[in-house]
């Protein structure tokens, strides 16, 4: 099962009878699946489809579905409201007793709210029902456009992502390749450190001084981070070859390899080791970046 990324755009266009139409897809990251829609008066009934659909076909992702329409050769009727013309006109005439002033004229009297109205054709309800089942089928198009543009783009990422694994394998074996982590490098760090005591106090416990050597190199030891890291790199691998919905699992992942880095550069007391475990930080974050735009 391929990848897919959580960002992309389609579009989609339909006619019906009087009707034409366009649908506007595009989605970004999201923690989970909120599916966002715009229709114009009338259309309600689309959003169900729409949301079933969705849920069909996408797992995450912020997705905003703009729904146009137009209908063709549909012409407003302009009609007088009698009554309110005739209720102006009384209004005036009772006026015209008591004050001077000019008579109104026609455009002032068509002017006034209520006595020009504006009447929509009549739709058709055959009409109606054939252009949103066409509507609905426009939208399962523009759907299924944008889940192929998030699968091309979920494809470039997984390459991506593969990178980033092959970059932090070859900085973990330089880690443990690195000399501040060979035993005479280490031996010759705790003869420095011996000898700071020896030379700080002259009465001191043997045994007390050999714990504190073998706690000393428990301590610099990175070999468990590296087994880990390791093992991390395995598991991404597998889950980026199988595909599907693995954002999630591979954020966790991407967790997972911060901690073991930052462990390994907390343990370093070797400026090479340091400098490779810092790199490798640099690396995760970059992978981390790439997996939050995974569905």
């Amino acid at each position: 099962m391929a990848l897919s990324s959580m960002t992309g755009f389609a579009r989609s266009h339909g006619a019906s009878g009087p009707y034409a139409f366009e649908w506007e897809l595009k989605s970004v990251n999201a923690k989970g699946l909120d599916l966002r829609l715009r229709l114009p008066p009338g259309w309600d009934e689309l959003e169900a489809h729409a949301k079933k659909r969705a849920g069909e076909l996408l797992s995450r992702g912020t997705v905003y579905a703009n729904f146009n329409v137009k209908r063709a050769n549909a012409l407003s009727a302009v009609r007088i409201n009698e009554d309110v013309l005739a209720a102006v006109v009384k209004v005036a005439g009772q006026l015209a007793g008591k004050i001077d002033a000019v008579a109104p004229s026609v455009d002032g009297l068509l002017g006034i709210k209520g006595v020009i109205e504006v009447v929509e054709p009549e739709s058709d309800e055959e009409e109606d029902r054939v252009a949103k089942a066409a509507a609905i089928a426009a939208f399962d198009e523009a759907l299924q456009n944008l889940v192929a543009m998030r699968r091309r783009e979920g494809i470039a990422l997984g390459q991506v992502l593969l990178q980033r694994m092959d970059e932090i394998e070859r900085l973990a074996k330089r880690a443990e390749a690195a000399p501040g982590r060979k035993p005479e490098a280490i031996r010759a760090r705790l003869a420095e450190q011996v000898a700071a005591l020896l030379e700080a106090s002259e009465r001191f416990d043997a045994d007390r001084l050999t714990q504190e050597a073998l706690l000393i190199a428990a301590k610099a030891d990175i070999r468990e981070e590296l087994d880990r890291i390791a093992s991390h790199i395995a598991q991404a691998r597998e889950l980026i070859g199988k595909g599907g919905p693995i954002g999630r699992r591979l954020d966790f992942l991407a967790q997972e390899f911060h901690r073991e880095v930052n462990t390994c550069c907390s343990k370093s007391n070797d400026i090479e080791l340091t400098n490779t475990g810092l790199e490798m930080k640099t690396v995760v974050e970059q992978f981390r970046e790439q997996v939050q735009n995974l569905e």
